[in-house]
């Protein structure tokens, strides 16, 4: 009998053991979790509820903030409860879903973000758009899948200490007794192409997307051009530049923030629904 069978259970170890530290980062992380799902659950009904937020632009927005609540699900209040209850073991089935569910989404995301730049109509249509959402989908399930079948196949018969504060791809591998060598070189390959084919049809983009906007005789019109093109890359290179933890609760909530401050659309969707709101409670 084959030992990956016999495992029922990891034990995480988290990020530290020292209390007054661990409720600072308990504190920042519930803090980080409640506006990230507030945020990008904002952007979903205003995008859904708003006619002049129907373009193909908040299409993606909208797509983005669904992956966006889910990625922060997979493992923040999962972790959260591990401060509280002191309970750091996770069943072998919940973390090989926790694994399988937090690489789709962020995989997910960074090929969505591929498309986001090109919402002109000059590019897209209604067509092209769910195609697109779907074919990002579909590559952070492809991305995933395949390694996951195989981690399914590991022994783990030396240790069931996940050195982690969740069940990530690397720390996975590191407690197994079998061979990792085909799966450490999947992952790390997964990652590179992932990366760089993200990065450069993103910069192929943007370099069409400035040709055009410098062919825009008023001045107005380009600098609201640069402005909305500002906020994807910000976005871009805070998901590229950060650690697992920030990755995990400071991205999603920086999102939704980085898009609604700097768009007027959605700042007047915001105001829009928020005096109705309380018109509706004034009757």
């Amino acid at each position: 009998m084959r030992n990956h069978t016999i495992l029922t259970e990891f034990v995480l170890l988290g990020i530290s053991d020292n209390p007054e530290l661990q409720v600072v980062i308990f504190i920042f992380l519930f803090l980080a979790y409640v506006l990230s799902v507030a945020g990008n659950l904002t952007i979903i009904i205003l995008t859904l509820t708003d006619c002049h937020l129907k373009t193909l632009m908040y299409y993606f927005l909208q797509n983005f903030s669904f992956l966006e609540i889910t990625f922060t699900n997979v493992s923040i209040p999962r972790f959260l409860g591990a401060i509280i209850t002191k309970i750091k073991t996770i069943s072998y089935n919940n973390c090989l879903g926790q694994l399988f569910f937090f690489i789709f989404m962020d995989v997910s995301e960074f090929f969505l973000l591929t498309p986001m730049p090109l919402h002109h109509t000059t590019i897209m249509n209604k067509k092209i758009c769910p195609l697109l959402a779907f074919s990002s989908w579909l590559g952070g399930f492809l991305t995933i899948f395949p390694p996951l079948m195989l981690i399914l196949q590991l022994d783990f018969c030396a240790s069931n200490i996940v050195d982690h504060f969740f069940c990530d791809y690397f720390p996975i591998l590191q407690v197994s007794c079998s061979d990792t060598g085909l799966l450490e070189m999947i992952g790390f390959y997964f990652a590179f192409v992932t990366l760089l084919f993200t990065l450069a049809l993103v910069i192929l983009s943007y370099l069409c997307i400035i040709s055009t906007i410098l062919r825009i005789p008023l001045a107005t019109q380009r600098k609201k051009a640069f402005s909305t093109c500002s906020s994807h890359m910000i976005v871009i290179s805070i998901s590229c530049g950060i650690l697992a933890i920030l990755n995990t609760s400071i991205d999603p909530m920086l999102n939704p923030f980085i898009y609604t401050l700097r768009n007027e659309q959605v700042k007047q969707a915001f105001k829009n629904v928020f005096h109705k709101v309380i018109f509706s409670r004034n009757k």
